[in-house]
């Protein structure tokens, strides 16, 4: 299972949406700048931000992207489905539908093609806990854990790049 770089983007520009100490509004020319990314790919992303209401774009000479929400209610699992789209990490084939016992006349039990799959019932709860483990992680718990980790030189430093 792998998510695209696409993800690690969004939520990292995020952050910098996030943190009080930083203008609110900053351009995908300054967020690809700071953190030498492609400018063109970043603004796919947050044309998908835009799009599943993390961000709005301010339009003008100073305009560019703003969370649209309060980073509380921004979650992990909100990035991800913006970015990666909804989609299943598992796909169960039901190949145990195509056993050599399925069609065959006079089987003594039914087919276990016809019963829920117990492999596939484990890879869903799988993807289900980790969705609720990356909804229960926001930008809010994410910039109070940088605050924490990053010191006080490198926060002003970053807040002095973006505010100019």
């Amino acid at each position: 299972m792998q998510y695209s770089v696409g993800v690690e983007y969004a939520l990292h520009c995020l952050i910098y949406l996030a943190i009080p100490s930083i203008k609110p509004v900053l351009t995908v020319k300054e967020l690809a700048k700071f953190q030498g990314i492609s400018e063109t790919y970043l603004s796919k992303i947050f044309t998908k931000l835009s799009k599943s209401g993390i961000v709005k774009a301010s339009p003008g000479v100073t305009g560019g992207y703003q969370l649209a929400q309060d980073s509380l209610d921004i979650s992990f699992w909100d990035v991800v489905q913006a970015v990666e789209g909804e989609k299943q990490i598992f796909r169960c084939k039901n190949i145990i539908g195509t056993c050599a016992l399925h069609d065959k006349k006079g089987a003594k039990e039914e087919c276990p093609g016809k019963v829920d799959c117990l492999i596939n019932d484990v890879m869903l709860d799988a993807e289900k806990q980790m969705e609720l483990y990356l909804k229960d992680k926001n930008l809010k718990w994410l910039t109070e854990k940088l605050e924490k980790k990053l010191t006080k030189e490198y926060q002003d430093l970053t807040a002095d790049w973006f505010n100019g």
